[in-house]
């Protein structure tokens, strides 16, 4: 019985674990922005985007939120959107605070968010 029990606790797990890899969003990852936006001051140069929700740029951690065809990002208290498209390892953002379509492309996994640095709060939480 014991045996038997094991067994059907070990299918369940791998049949679990590609739900799991296929629900990762798109855009977790280390992206790099194309050489032509490097230079510019309205975009950042790298992002590291988390599956906790949490996103890096150069000294900014921010909460994510993605919605069908955009990425909310919590910034001073309010969400931001920008339009998204994810596709072959480039990932393009456009509206919000950006003067023009920012490209990314994808560079790797996502680094930890460094000890002590909290997940910002969710700006519509109580």
């Amino acid at each position: 019985m014991l045996k038997q029990l094991c067994l059907l606790v070990l299918c369940a797990s791998l049949a679990a674990a590609p739900a799991a890899a296929q629900a990762e969003a798109p855009i977790v990852g280390t992206w790099k922005a194309e050489l032509r936006d490097q230079e510019r001051r309205d975009a950042p140069r790298e992002v590291i985007v988390r599956p906790d929700s949490s996103a890096s740029w150069g000294k900014e951690t921010v909460r994510w939120r993605l919605k069908a065809d955009s990425v909310m990002i919590a910034l001073g208290g309010e969400w931001v959107t920008y339009k998204l498209q994810v596709k072959g390892g480039k990932l393009t953002l456009s509206g919000g605070d950006l003067a023009k379509p920012v490209t990314l492309s994808k560079a790797g996994p996502p680094t930890p968010r460094p000890e002590g640095t909290p997940v910002p709060p969710d700006p519509e939480a109580p």
